[in-house]
């Protein structure tokens, strides 16, 4: 079993990259079998966006602070977990945003794509769902559309539902909606189309974030799920992140 290493700038995630190369040696990312990220979920998001190209498995330990898709830190017997690790498949999102300068920025998204206000003026925006007009004016803080694997994230701080790893939806969720003011979003198919339009965006700036890649200033946001770039997590037996999710559900 061939393995690569990568970690985040955290002191805690280098230092456990340097004991971890020292116990278990190391190939290049090109070679490897697997590639084992160590920090936060953050960097997690990171490492999968660069495997996008050759879709190689990626094994998280946590040297972050949340680490929901981290496994817990171990240096015992990496190769041995690794054979005995459970497989979960995510889907990213594909978002593709026109700015006011005409720029088109085209992003993946393994958790979420939010829309946010980026001045004290709320956003206004108009949203379609497969090209028909679902809601005319959404006066709000923002809005995010979000993958299984992302909506304990962002999406379940906003109030949003939680699904489980393997259901073929995405949740649409109003971030502070104040009209309509009882909105609290919907849950869409994994095919849904789903188109969201800037009004006034000139008074009323919108910034789209892809997971933690930002775009300023945009004027329409096209979003979808992406099947075609499907991504490997590995995860400790009895730990996965279908079974985290499920006990999420039931925290008070």
């Amino acid at each position: 079993m061939k393995l690569a290493f990568t970690a985040s700038a955290r002191p805690q995630a280098q230092e456990a990259l340097r004991r971890l190369r020292g116990l278990y040696g190391e190939t290049s990312q090109a070679e490897a079998d697997i590639i084992v990220a160590l920090g936060g979920d953050g960097h997690m998001l990171d490492t999968l966006r660069r495997r996008l190209a050759d879709r190689k498995p990626v094994y998280g330990m946590n040297q972050g602070t949340v680490g929901f898709l981290m496994n817990d830190y171990d240096e015992a017997a990496l190769p041995e977990r690794l054979s005995k690790a459970t497989a979960i498949e995510v889907r990213p999102l594909v978002a593709r945003c026109e700015t006011l300068n005409g720029r088109i920025v085209t992003e993946r998204a393994f958790n979420e794509v939010s829309l946010l206000r980026q001045t004290a003026q709320s956003a206004r925006l108009k949203i379609l769902v497969d090209g028909a007009e679902r809601m005319s004016d959404l006066l709000c803080d923002g809005v995010l559309v979000s993958t299984p694997a992302g909506s304990t994230a962002y999406n379940l701080s906003a109030h949003g539902p939680i699904l489980p790893i393997n259901a073929r939806l995405l949740a649409l969720t109003p971030i502070s909606a104040f009209r309509p003011r009882r909105w609290r979003g919907a849950l869409l198919p994994d095919t849904a189309q789903v188109r969201i339009e800037v009004l006034e965006p000139e008074r009323r700036g919108v910034s789209a974030s892809a997971d933690n890649l930002e775009t300023r200033d945009v004027m329409a946001v096209d979003i979808r799920e992406d099947p075609d770039n499907a991504q490997t997590l590995l995860f400790d037996h009895g730990h996965a992140l279908d079974e985290r999710i499920l006990r999420e559900q039931f925290k008070v």
